[in-house]
């Protein structure tokens, strides 16, 4: 239609839907279910709140060094005026080359999280009535399974048959191994290892068996390492082959899976900012920064733990810049990080994480951690006045 007022003259569009209910229906039922999709609430996470940033922020697991000098002078040289090539050929050619694999094994994402969410509606869309993942791990592997109506399994004995299954290595929020490790992949299962942390690795080996290797879904997001995680952009490595479907089925291989993936995503799925982050970490530049890094955190972390345990905390041990901690008996964890919250020092809750009663800390350097000691010290105070 047009519209015409005074010497001004608009075009507007009408955009007509059709619908189908036939179509509406199938859409709201897989395999014969009717998927409920209940309110959920927001996703709990480190970092900013709705205070903003803490000055002393050990709420995430980025790089306490960063940020990467040479990743941070590639995205702020980003060219913000034009939209990357669609198909990130060139992008994907690199992180191919990084990793060994052929391009089209290169599944690119806007962040970790978006790919959890994406590569659990193509198992919904594919039949999966359930996902496996870790007791203790990432919220968003749950989150995205109940926006699809999917039960979550934990059970040790029922990874071997799982449709869609997570393990993180080195894990979050333990930064432990994973354990347990299935025998073998259900026929045609999609098994993800969430490898972001691997780069931060500062003790220990991978635990993945050599059999699982090669039908294992690799999830790779490098703003955590480069200490860069206001910028947004991951990247999963398709294995070279798939399960074996079960007998009388169609067989789906590995390179259709990725193509599925890829197909699912939105135009442009990364911004100028993230294609640039992700081109440098392919860069050696990128890699030997990080590795250089490790010393610096492996010296810190000491230090935390050491002066938390001589405060009675329990600490785990960890592969990784991160770990968690339950404080002495009687600290009540929501009204310690309440409390330190308003001192200006953050830590994470674990509780949403599957670990209630418990912490995490990312390290941070020494007047920081003298930042936080200070603060507990505070708090046990008030808590003795009161």
């Amino acid at each position: 239609f047009r519209a015409k007022s005074g010497c001004c003259r608009s075009i507007g569009v009408i955009v007509c839907f059709v619908f189908d209910s036939n179509q509406c229906k199938r859409h709201r039922r897989l395999e014969g279910r009717v998927v409920n999709l209940p309110p959920q609430p927001l996703p709990l996470h480190g970092g900013p709140d709705a205070f903003g940033p803490a000055r002393y922020d050990f709420s995430t697991n980025a790089n306490a060094c960063g940020p990467c000098p040479h990743a941070l002078a590639a995205v702020q040289q980003a060219d913000a005026t034009r939209y990357p090539d669609p198909s990130f050929t060139a992008l994907r050619q690199q992180l191919a080359q990084l990793h060994g694999v052929a391009p089209w094994q290169v599944v690119l994402a806007a962040s970790a999280s978006e790919f959890i969410t994406r590569a659990t509606a193509y198992a919904a869309q594919q039949g999966a009535r359930s996902v496996w993942l870790p007791p203790e791990a990432y919220g968003d592997y749950a989150r995205a399974a109940a926006a699809w109506g999917l039960a979550v399994d934990t059970a040790p004995q029922a990874a071997a048959s799982a449709p869609l299954g997570w393990a993180c290595e080195p894990s979050s929020p333990t930064g432990q191994a994973h354990s347990p490790w299935p025998q073998v992949f259900a026929p045609g299962a999609m098994w993800v290892l969430d490898a972001v942390y691997e780069p931060l690795r500062l003790s220990g080996q991978p635990s993945l068996p050599a059999a699982l290797h090669p039908h294992m879904w690799q999830l790779h997001s490098p703003n955590k390492a480069l200490g860069l995680t206001g910028i947004r952009a991951a990247y999963a490595i398709a294995p070279a082959t798939t399960p074996a479907t079960a007998p009388g089925t169609t067989p789906v291989t590995a390179q259709h899976m990725a193509a599925a993936l890829d197909a699912m995503a939105p135009s442009w799925v990364l911004g100028a900012h993230g294609v640039a982050l992700l081109n440098a970490w392919a860069q050696p530049a990128a890699h030997a920064w990080v590795r250089g890094s490790l010393p610096t955190l492996r010296v810190w972390k000491a230090a935390l733990v050491q002066a938390l345990q001589a405060q009675g905390w329990v600490v785990l041990p960890s592969h990784t810049p991160f770990f968690c901690a339950q404080p002495p008996p009687g600290l009540d964890v929501p009204h310690l990080c309440q409390y330190l919250r308003q001192q200006g020092v953050q830590l994470r809750n674990a509780a949403s994480l599957g670990m209630p009663g418990w912490v995490r800390l990312g390290v941070l350097g020494p007047s920081a951690q003298a930042a936080l000691l200070k603060a507990l010290a505070a708090h046990a105070h008030f808590c003795h006045v009161m």
